[in-house]
């Protein structure tokens, strides 16, 4: 089967068709409603999401109420790969939440776990892929501790364009806040300089992305880096 034919969302389109085939009958598709929790921290997992469209932002809740996001997923991952990797029960490790809408496969979590165990290539994928979230949230980390508010807006902006494959974001202030770990003030202040930069348009919590050479100037290395590391442990085939 064509990988392009079989599934938008890149994890999906890069099985092997054996691979595919075990789980292909139990795969359905639901929507991705915005601000949606798919998972709170220390759940137990019982779905595996394959975006088509939009994006998953994973959070981590502090005890003085803050979240912060530490990494994304969208249209070439999935979630909850790290959760049935670490073997026993599938405790979510962090909160999931639905940052950008759209669709996706989901399928229970027994079946990916079957497939796993039955396929060591299917395994080995879903391995690499949790490593690439794994390395972003590390990144992240960092790039939250070290780089300025503007550095990584830009390169929130651009990973979530990269992620979601389109133009138009409606993310609110709180939640651009989230994933950058600022204040909402600061990313007012930090979207305003962009928009006079006219990197991009933003007006109440709707952004379009204008000049993505402008923001790739402004971001951090961090983006790079990101994405390097990606191709590095997945090289999934391309999505169209």
């Amino acid at each position: 089967m064509d990988p392009s034919l079989r599934s938008p969302n890149g994890f999906l389109s890069s099985l092997t068709d054996d691979d595919f085939e075990l789980i292909r009958p139990y795969l359905r598709t639901v929507d991705l409603v915005q601000d949606t929790v798919l998972a709170e921290v220390g759940e137990k997992l019982s779905r595996i999401y394959f975006p088509h469209r939009g994006v998953i932002s994973l959070v981590v809740n502090l005890a003085r109420g803050e979240r912060v996001q530490v990494a994304m997923i969208g249209r070439d991952s999935l979630f909850g790969s790290m959760s049935l990797l670490a073997g026993g029960d599938p405790v979510v490790l962090n909160s999931a939440a639905v940052l950008v809408p759209g669709a996706a496969s989901v399928v229970d979590i027994d079946k990916v776990r079957a497939a796993a165990e039955q396929s060591p290539s299917f395994r080995a994928l879903m391995l690499r892929h949790a490593l690439a979230i794994y390395v972003q949230s590390q990144q992240t980390a960092g790039c939250n501790a070290a780089h300025t508010v503007e550095s990584r807006l830009a390169r929130c902006l651009l990973q979530t364009h990269d992620l979601s494959g389109g133009n138009k974001l409606y993310i609110t202030q709180e939640a651009l806040a989230q994933m950058i770990g600022a204040r909402r003030n600061s990313v007012s202040l930090v979207a305003s300089t962009l928009q006079q930069a006219d990197f991009i348009h933003y007006s109440r919590g709707h952004i379009e992305i204008i000049d993505l050479d402008g923001l790739k100037k402004t971001a951090c290395e961090c983006y790079g880096t990101v994405k390097a590391h990606y191709e590095n442990l997945v090289r999934p085939r391309s999505v169209p």
